[in-house]
């Protein structure tokens, strides 16, 4: 279990990274006005999202799912509703990513509170896990 346990860490700790990085990159993005460094932003976005962040995400949920069996409580079901929030997030950068290829997309200013959901969704599954408060 110890080693599951490391390794659910180890997948969080990198979707994290994507998570909160990829919308830092967004608000470069629609900053840009060269088409070379839009090019630049569009490749390292799809880098972070599909090499990077997807599969970390899946690994934290499938070792996720394998500790569930560990734990118990009405805390792990508000858990569980908060990283369903966080997959969301996660399923709406995709659609950012792509709306950021055209000249409609939303302003650098809204990505950099965009930016601040991750971090305030990580904070409360932490606290959860941690303290297990009910």
């Amino acid at each position: 279990m110890l080693l599951i346990k490391a390794l659910h860490i180890i997948s969080v700790i990198s979707w994290m990274a994507g998570l909160l990085y990829l919308p830092r990159l967004f608000v470069y993005h629609a900053d840009c006005t060269d088409t070379a460094g839009r090019e630049r932003f569009t490749l390292m976005e799809k880098r972070l999202y599909y090499a990077i962040s997807t599969p970390a995400m899946i690994l934290t949920l499938i070792f996720g799912l394998l500790l569930i069996r560990y734990s118990g409580g009405g805390w792990l079901a508000v858990k569980l509703l908060l990283v369903g929030l966080l997959i969301a997030f996660h399923i709406s950068l995709f659609f950012y990513i792509k709306k950021l290829t055209t000249s409609s997309h939303p302003s650098a200013r809204f990505f950099r509170f965009y930016n601040e959901v991750p971090t305030l969704l990580m904070i409360a599954i932490v606290l959860l896990a941690v303290t297990k408060p009910f």
